[in-house]
Parts: structure tokens; sequence; C-alpha cells
């Protein structure tokens, strides 16, 4: 089966589980296999004068007119308002449902849409699904404001990043890529991410590696970076269960379309992540 089936196949199911016809706010983000997403709601028929569609971007925002619904800025929404389910897709999602997202440039209005969430789901392919972040996918993106590109840069070479870089556009001569903030996107390759189980030192320098989670904390912390890259920690209804109303960065749940057309599902539980194999049908 071809990718795009696969991301086709993951869309719909994840839209099947996950949207629900009552729902006022849904958040939509950004990238190719999300088209499949607004498509499998358009498919399924439902009244959707009430909803409004929280875009991460101006992609999104056309993807969303193209088939007819209604966006909404996330800027516009009532105060305190949470969007009832966000989907999107990632660069790379580990075992524990950890991500990396900004491929796509969007890196920051997409984690902005998803920690206003009750649920995120995040929908892709086979080619996504990893046991470790920077498994394959080379880099963490990290949106950075443009004064502040030599200072984060040298920061990250600090941290372990081998030769940090400030994204071009797709024409070099152009000069770097701005995000749809006027901000720059730096690309730092690291060492495989670690998850808490791993054995060993989890600090840089001792041939292990970062963590996820202490890696995400600590390019934070750096003076200029307005967002990582990497979307960790609780989920949004592990956030709700803690008394707090927003701030989940992780999915729900995690769809892949597989080569042989079924879809795998990465689910989070209490304590563990379940993966279910849907059958060809």
């Amino acid at each position: 089966m071809d990718i795009e089936s696969a991301k086709r196949n993951a869309a719909h199911r994840a839209v099947a589980d996950h949207f629900d016809p009552d729902a006022r706010y849904i958040g939509i983000g950004s990238g190719t296999t999300i088209v499949y997403v607004v498509e499998a709601i358009t498919q399924l028929g439902l009244d959707t004068s009430h909803m409004r569609f929280v875009p991460t971007g101006y992609q999104s925002r056309q993807n969303i007119l193209h088939y007819g619904l209604t966006p909404i800025a996330f800027d516009s929404l009532p105060a305190g308002t949470l969007m009832e389910v966000a989907f999107d897709g990632a660069d790379e999602i580990d075992e524990d449902l950890n991500c990396i997202k900004g491929g796509g440039a969007c890196l920051y209005q997409e984690k902005l849409v998803a920690t206003h969430a009750r649920k995120f789901v995040c929908v892709a392919d086979h080619r996504k699904l990893q046991h470790r972040l920077l498994s394959h996918w080379p880099s963490v993106p990290i949106e950075v404001e443009p004064l502040a590109a030599s200072v984060v840069l040298a920061a990250l070479r600090a941290l372990g990043s081998t030769d940090p870089k400030v994204r071009t556009g797709p024409m070099s001569k152009a000069g770097p890529l701005k995000t749809d903030q006027g901000n720059f996107i730096v690309d730092a390759p690291f060492k495989t991410l670690l998850l808490p189980q791993d054995a060993g030192s989890t600090e840089p320098g001792h041939g292990k590696g970062w963590e996820v989670e202490a890696l995400a904390k600590e390019i934070k912390l750096i003076e200029g970076v307005l967002s990582v890259g990497i979307f960790c920690g609780e989920n949004g209804q592990e956030a709700a269960k803690a008394g707090r109303k927003m701030g989940g960065q992780k999915p729900i749940a995690a769809y892949f379309g597989m080569e042989d057309g079924g879809v795998v599902v990465r689910s989070a539980g209490s304590k563990t992540v379940a993966t279910e194999e849907v059958p060809v049908k």
C-alpha cells in the first residue's frame, strides 16, 4: 500500500474513534496527513454548522476552508475554553507517545492547540512509528526569536547537539525560513533520546544521551527559544486528573497507517501505553 493510502486509513480510523458530533471546538493540525482527517470529518455527513475548527497555521486554515468548514483563530476562542479534541501529525512518535513535531515549521501554534485540547490525537504513517525519538528523524525543531539565533545555537552545542542550524527556506538565497509568527526554526541534532526506564546516565557527555523530557526542559530554558518541537510530559486527560485545566502536550493515542492496509494504535493508559493492531478488512 502506498503512503498516502496508509495516511488516509489512519486518519479515518482516528476520526471514527475520537470525533464527537456534539463538539464545539476542534483543533486541526498541519501537514499532509491531516488533510485526510478533515476529509474524514466531512465524509461523516454531520451538521457542522455549530462547530469551529482551530488551525495551527496558514496551510491548516486553507485545508479547513477547502472542505467547507468554519475556521476560528486560536486567539478568538472564548477565554478559558478548551477544544474537545485536536488532531495533528508528527515527525516521529516513540513507544511512550512522546512526539517530535515541527518539520513543517508550525510547531508553536501546534503546541498551543495541543495544550488547549481535552485530548490530542496523533495521526501518521508507519514510518513515524519508532521505539525512541531521533531514531530516524534527524533533529529537534526549535522555534527561535531571530535576534537570539546565534545565542541559541551556542547553547544547543553546549547541550551536546551536533551542528545545529537555522533552517533555510526552499530557495536558499531568500535566507532563513520564517514561521507564521516571523520566527526562525533551528534544527538541532542529538543522539537518540532516552525514556525514563532506559538504564544509565541521561546527562550529556556520558555517552548515553538525553532523556526526552529532560532535554525538552533544558532547551526551553534557553533565552530566545519560543517553543521546542518535543511534545512530552502529560497528555490532556492526565493534566485534567491532576487538577490542571490545560497543559497536556502528549497525545492520548497515535494512529499509524501500515503498509498492509491495517492501522496500529498506540493508546495511553494509566501507567502504560498499549499497542493495538487493527486487522486489514
